[in-house]
């Protein structure tokens, strides 16, 4: 839609470093559509909605016609040279601020490579797991446990722009310390190292413990009906807390957003079902991008194409103008999130 300021993705993981051949491609696409292994004998995962979207916007972008053959297309990737073409695909996204979960792996771009490549500000979400576990790797009791624990989170606080977690369920109070150490003490005894954080009562603390900073916080379960106590409890106490489930529990999550002030929810995939749900200035853009730097061009098209359709029928039917449609869909892509995540007028 024209005019409209630049998108705001308020989740993605970063890009591919390094050239990818048809195979290391595949394997990201493959990724990308929720596939495991091979694609079926005789096709691609390339014949996928995603790998349709990759043909018809992305070789625009490196001087190419839509819809070009996929071989075509990887061909103009390599002439072109992964380094560039990644910066031509971040650039001609539509993106001009980037919320990039931190501690990605060293193949992905960081907050700070991504902001370069795409011209555009890029901030970083801390995820609390890894970072307790970051911690518990270097720590020989409980008490050098939490103690580093805390001190990690709060320095995190002081540059992160949010904090994210995949917590599947949290109760509507705050453990008390005593059943932090009995948990912390359970996990680390039977932790192996590199064993990811799953010990319910410590993801309840650190969660209690980032709203506790003020700072906006990610909730990445994939159904938020098991955090309902939680949204309940953390009502009034300052922290925004924005809902990024897995389909389809979208609409889900904007009925839950509607009915607590300090609650916000993806948009999702199909923003006409959640746009149905919550009010708008409750809704927010992602593309939840990890991998190929493609998958940020069709991320924000999809929404914008969505969108676009979502209010041009409303317009036929009378129940908003032009105007009114670019405001909505402003609101959803950018000026939400400038809002809960505190951006300047100019992040995007």
């Amino acid at each position: 839609m024209d005019g409209l300021p630049a998108l705001i993705d308020q989740h993605s993981h970063g890009a591919v470093h390094g050239e990818l051949g048809l195979g290391s491609f595949e394997t990201h696409l493959a990724a990308a559509v929720g596939a495991h292994g091979p694609a079926p004998a005789g096709t691609s995962y390339f014949d996928s909605l995603t790998g349709l979207a990759i043909r018809r916007w992305c070789p625009p972008l490196l001087g190419l016609e839509p819809r070009c053959p996929p071989a075509h297309y990887l061909a103009r990737r390599r002439e072109v040279g992964a380094y560039r073409a990644g910066r031509l695909l971040l650039r001609g996204s539509g993106i001009g601020t980037f919320l990039l979960e931190a501690g990605t792996p060293s193949d992905l771009t960081s907050a700070c490579e991504l902001a370069t490549a795409a011209e555009a500000g890029a901030h970083e979400v801390v995820r609390l797991e890894p970072l307790a576990e970051q911690v518990a790797d270097t720590s020989g009791s409980v008490d050098s446990f939490l103690g580093y624990a805390a001190e990690a989170l709060y320095a995190a606080a002081q540059h992160a722009t949010a904090f994210a977690s995949g917590a599947t369920h949290c109760d509507g109070y705050a453990p008390e310390a005593g059943e932090v150490r009995r948990a912390a003490d359970r996990w680390l005894r039977g932790r192996r190292p590199g064993e990811r954080l799953g010990e319910p009562t410590l993801l309840r603390h650190l969660l209690w413990s980032a709203v506790a900073t003020g700072l906006p916080v990610q909730l990445h379960g994939p159904d938020p009906r098991p955090l309902a106590g939680f949204l309940r409890a953390t009502t009034g106490i300052g922290s925004a807390l924005v809902l990024l489930p897995r389909a389809p529990h979208h609409r889900r999550a904007a009925e839950l957003a509607a009915v607590h002030a300090h609650v916000y929810a993806d948009a999702g995939p199909r923003p006409e079902e959640t746009l149905g749900r919550a009010p708008f200035g409750k809704l927010l853009f992602s593309s939840g991008a990890r991998g190929l730097p493609e998958l940020y061009v069709t991320g924000a098209r999809f929404f914008l194409r969505a969108m676009g359709r979502l209010v041009r029928e409303w317009a036929d039917e009378g129940l908003c103008g032009a105007e009114d449609g670019r405001r909505i869909t402003e609101m959803v892509g950018s000026g939400t999130a400038r809002r809960v995540y505190r951006l300047s007028a100019g992040a995007d």
